[in-house]
């Protein structure tokens, strides 16, 4: 969902794959429960203090930029959500998750547990509604799944399947497991593969993106 002139309320939405899926049914199951929002466009540093024209135009800048056209595609779009803190919050949450690269070789596991650092105080620093984790290619795995949190919509992520292409998937959990393909045709003539895995906290919207090599095995 995009605005598409940001001098009047005109709303660019489209429906992913599984969002057209449910409205050709018909048959009520597609409903919007949720929404989000975010502010990629923006760039705040234009908003200027100094403006000779006064306060009411320091943010002339910023309303004018161009704004983005909407397609469904998370690990593009809205990386920067809008999110609400508690009262008192004088540092945005970030995300610990041991590790700024990922190397695997061929077959081998990994389990990543992220922490929320800056959230709730000193005292909590696991969020309880879990992590959500994109992979940017999800050919170079040949497991991908979140634990830890038990919910429909958990489950149905990580059931979710693939046909062989070069796609993104996503899942839900506190933990996330992850073991690379023991494909050799994938690599071609390249000894690695490449890819990235997006975290976000569903609860604070704290976000890293890491990258990933798998390495064939000889």
């Amino acid at each position: 969902m995009g605005y598409l002139d940001n001098s009047v309320v005109t709303v660019d939405a489209i429906l992913t794959k599984k969002g057209r899926e449910l409205m050709a049914r018909g048959d009520g199951s597609f409903r919007v429960t949720q929404f989000a929002l975010s502010d990629d466009e923006i760039d705040y540093t234009l908003y200027n203090t100094t403006h000779p024209s006064g306060s009411n135009y320091y943010g002339e800048a910023i309303e004018g930029m161009p704004l983005l056209e909407a397609f469904p595609d998370e690990t593009q779009i809205m990386k920067y959500k809008l999110v609400t803190l508690p009262r008192g919050t004088s540092r945005l949450p970030i995300l610990n998750v041991g590790y700024s690269s990922i190397t695997l070789k061929q077959g081998a596991s990994l389990a990543i547990t992220p922490q929320t650092l800056n959230y709730l105080g000193a005292n909590q620093t696991f969020e309880t509604n879990g992590y959500t984790a994109t992979i940017a290619d999800t050919r170079v795995l040949s497991t991908f799944n979140g634990v830890g949190v038990n919910t429909p919509e958990a489950a149905a992520l990580n059931q979710t399947t693939t046909l062989g292409t070069n796609v993104s998937k996503t899942v839900i959990g506190t933990s996330i497991n992850l073991t690379a393909t023991n494909v050799n045709t994938l690599f071609g003539t390249n000894t690695q593969l490449q890819t990235t895995v997006t975290i976000i906290g569903r609860d604070s919207g704290a976000r890293v993106t890491i990258p990933i090599t798998i390495t064939k095995i000889n």
